[in-house]
């Protein structure tokens, strides 16, 4: 095996103002060993690739990616995602110079109609940008032997099969970088909603945990209405466990008179319960305005962020948490801001809105492909490129590439601290 990695750059090429005026940046070449990649050694490297040519994949090894890529929009698709979607290939056509491929806008009104469409439109080498929901990617991988390629943003992880490759932000990947990062025999409690997110998290910590060096001591869900969480904190620090715990220990020193019981006893005082807690961190499994409502009862129960690390999801990558008191220090999966900052200021000037989290994904999508096409690889050499963990791609939200057709990113921990969340590792 070559240790190789791929670099292509998502780095803007030019930028299209509202005036119209532009100002060059330079673009960064493909590199292999920190040198530019000849025809020669990609056909090199691709020479001592091992094949399975029996394999679907394989079998119109020369057929070329085609140029025209079809964009594919359902009506019951969100009207918010679908026109950031649309603004982004238009940007990204500005910004990267993009020339020699094409965007066709095909929209549709259900499944059936879709499949319809596919039927009429099976040619070897296409390429479709989408469909955005899961419902609508069931079933894609039927075309693949047809040589066709399918870039789906479903959340379904099931549905990354064969010729279809699934990008969107997998907890998976940021649950087990936390694990990764966490210091050996740390043990780790869950508070978590009960809902689909909160469900899955849970499930994924199981899976991830076993394979860690951290274990899972504790965990506790609330209802989605908030309604139980003041019990399920509670329950979670074992709140009433530590408060008798406490008062016992005062009762106790109260009744000795000598110098160093007073001494001990006037310092508990100062407590509500005891900090013998069971758990060094505690996965706060949520998001949005329920975070804001759960961490800081956590700490109101006890449970000291001082103390305890609070951790969290790729979920919390939002500027609205940065502040809240109860979060500072708390670590989460994830990219600095600033690697994604150029395109964001870039977006809002152009299209006077704020760029949605998830559009970032179609932007670095669009330069991979862009890049395989206007390098004429051919199927054999994409599946090839892909397949290999050995190429990684440079994207505006962190480096990534594909393990089992489904996107993953190189995500480094974040930690909060007086309106940001830096870098620590």
């Amino acid at each position: 095996m070559f240790l190789i990695i791929f670099l292509f750059s998502c780095a803007p090429a030019n930028y299209i103002s509202k005036q119209g005026d532009s100002k060059e940046v330079i673009i960064e070449k493909p590199i292999i060993n920190n040198k530019k990649i000849t025809k020669k050694e990609k056909n090199e490297l691709n020479s001592k690739k091992s094949l399975k040519v029996d394999d679907y994949k394989y079998k119109n090894l020369k057929i070329a990616l085609s140029k025209n890529i079809t964009v594919l929009i359902s009506k019951k698709d969100d009207p918010k995602i679908v026109d950031q979607f649309l603004n982004i290939i238009e940007l990204a056509t500005y910004k990267k110079k993009i020339k020699n491929v094409s965007f066709n806008i095909h929209v549709y009104e259900n499944n059936d109609s879709l499949n319809k469409y596919l039927e009429k439109n099976i040619e070897p080498g296409k390429i479709y940008f989408g469909p955005i929901s899961a419902d609508d990617s069931l079933g894609l991988n039927t075309y693949c032997d047809n040589g066709i390629l399918f870039f789906s943003f479903s959340s379904n992880k099931s549905l990354a099969d064969n010729c279809v490759f699934l990008l969107n932000f997998f907890p998976y990947n940021e649950i087990e970088t936390i694990f990764d990062y966490l210091p050996e025999n740390s043990k780790v409690a869950i508070v978590y909603p009960e809902n689909s997110y909160g469900y899955k998290i849970n499930q994924i910590v199981d899976s991830v945990s076993e394979r860690s060096k951290s274990i899972i001591i504790n965990r506790a869900s609330y209802k989605e209405n908030l309604e139980n969480v003041r019990s399920a904190i509670k329950e979670l620090g074992k709140y009433e466990l530590r408060k008798f715990e406490l008062n016992r220990q005062k009762k106790l020193l109260s009744l000795n008179k000598d110098e160093n019981s007073k001494q001990r006893l006037k310092k508990l005082e100062r407590f509500t319960t005891t900090n013998d807690y069971d758990f060094t961190h505690v996965l706060i499994a949520d998001y949005g305005v329920r975070l804001l409502q759960v961490a800081p009862l956590l700490a109101y129960y006890d449970i000291d962020p001082n103390i305890v690390g609070f951790i969290g999801t790729g979920a919390w990558d939002d500027a609205i948490f940065f502040n809240e008191p109860t979060l500072q220090n708390a670590i989460f999966p994830g990219v600095e801001y600033k690697k994604r900052q150029k395109l964001i200021d870039e977006y809002a000037d152009t299209y006077d809105e704020g760029l949605m989290r998830v559009s970032t994904l179609p932007y670095d999508l669009i330069g991979l492909l862009t890049y395989l096409i206007n390098n004429n690889y051919n199927l054999k050499e994409f599946y090839e490129l892909v397949d290999s963990k050995n190429f990684i791609f440079d994207g505006v939200d962190g480096n990534f590439y594909f393990n089992n057709n489904l996107i993953e990113r190189e995500l480094k921990i974040l930690q909060i601290n007086n309106g940001e969340a830096l870098q620590i590792n």
